[in-house]
């Protein structure tokens, strides 16, 4: 069998370059580090590495080793974390994930929170990408989605159905009319999202109603959407909760249940009973409640 050893120190070799550079980043004698190299591309019956007077550069194989060995770091790194969370308090680091649409409500909530807990770093990563809870890359996700997220070994909780209303600024309804019909609606025009792929169920309605080229002004992500129709840019989907920061706006279609979008809370199960996992998901359902009013 393949010793951990050879290969963690095969590892530092190719990412440091040398044999003294991995001898010491290692803590042992840079003869043991040859040692270990020797045995392994013996081990293996592959060159893992050319020699040379500056030191070692990796081969294909030693390319390939490097990948694997750097994945397994990384993962180990976030085990020790996760068995680290288990067993702390409020304490050490707290990664919280949810799309940028939501940082105007999240971002108040978690400064609270990291003040009541001075032992706690908050980091939060509003961000579009699906971040892997079961790597430990966050300890709670706010995803929204008409179906709950399915990745297995997560807890999802139901945190708050999203109502929109269809609005306008006053410059807009002034220069335009309210609209009063189905035929009205379908004449005006609109402001959405530039990658327009029909999921939020009040999209579809609009594909329904109107052509897509009555969607004259489009934009890259929520709170660009939400400046343009308070400048009169056209009509538009607002959450009920955005629209309490814009007063302003005027209510053409109210919420209808169709136009709901569920947001979920996910945290992975090996987490999902720690402590500050738990107290921050106490604090987000309790805030939740007026949210969703």
């Amino acid at each position: 069998m393949t010793s951990w050893d050879e290969i963690r120190t095969a590892f530092q070799v190719a990412r440091l370059g040398t044999v003294s550079a991995a001898a010491e980043a290692l803590g042992v004698h840079h003869a043991t580090v040859i040692r270990h190299v020797d045995a392994l591309e013996s081990r293996l019956g592959a060159r893992l590495f050319q020699r040379h007077a500056r030191g070692y550069t990796p081969t294909e194989a030693g390319r390939d080793l490097l990948r694997v060995a750097e994945e397994a770091e990384d993962r180990f790194a976030q085990l020790v974390g996760r068995i680290r969370d288990q067993s702390g308090g409020v304490s050490g680091e707290l990664v919280v994930t949810s799309l940028a649409a939501f940082s105007p409500y999240l971002t108040p909530l978690l400064t609270e929170f990291q003040a009541a807990h001075p032992g706690l770093v908050v980091r939060y990563l509003a961000d579009g990408r699906l971040f892997r809870l079961e790597y430990g890359e966050a300890h709670v996700a706010i995803r929204a989605g008409l179906a709950p997220p399915s990745q297995p070994d997560n807890v999802v909780q139901p945190l708050l159905r999203m109502r929109y209303a269809l609005v306008a600024a006053p410059a807009y309804l002034d220069r335009h009319g309210t609209p009063a019909t189905p035929e009205d609606l379908a004449r005006h025009a609109y402001v959405g999202l530039d990658a327009l792929d029909g999921r939020a169920p009040f999209n579809r309605w609009l594909a329904e109603l109107a052509p897509r080229e009555r969607v004259i002004y489009r934009v890259a992500e929520d709170a660009s959407l939400i400046e343009a129709i308070a400048a009169g840019a056209g009509l538009g989907f607002v959450s009920t909760l955005d629209r309490r920061a814009r007063p302003n706006l005027v209510e053409v279609l109210p919420p209808r249940e169709g136009w709901e979008v569920p947001v979920w809370l996910v945290t992975h199960v090996d987490l999902h009973r720690t402590p500050k996992v738990q107290a921050v998901l106490s604090l987000l359902k309790e805030r939740a409640k007026a949210w969703d009013a």
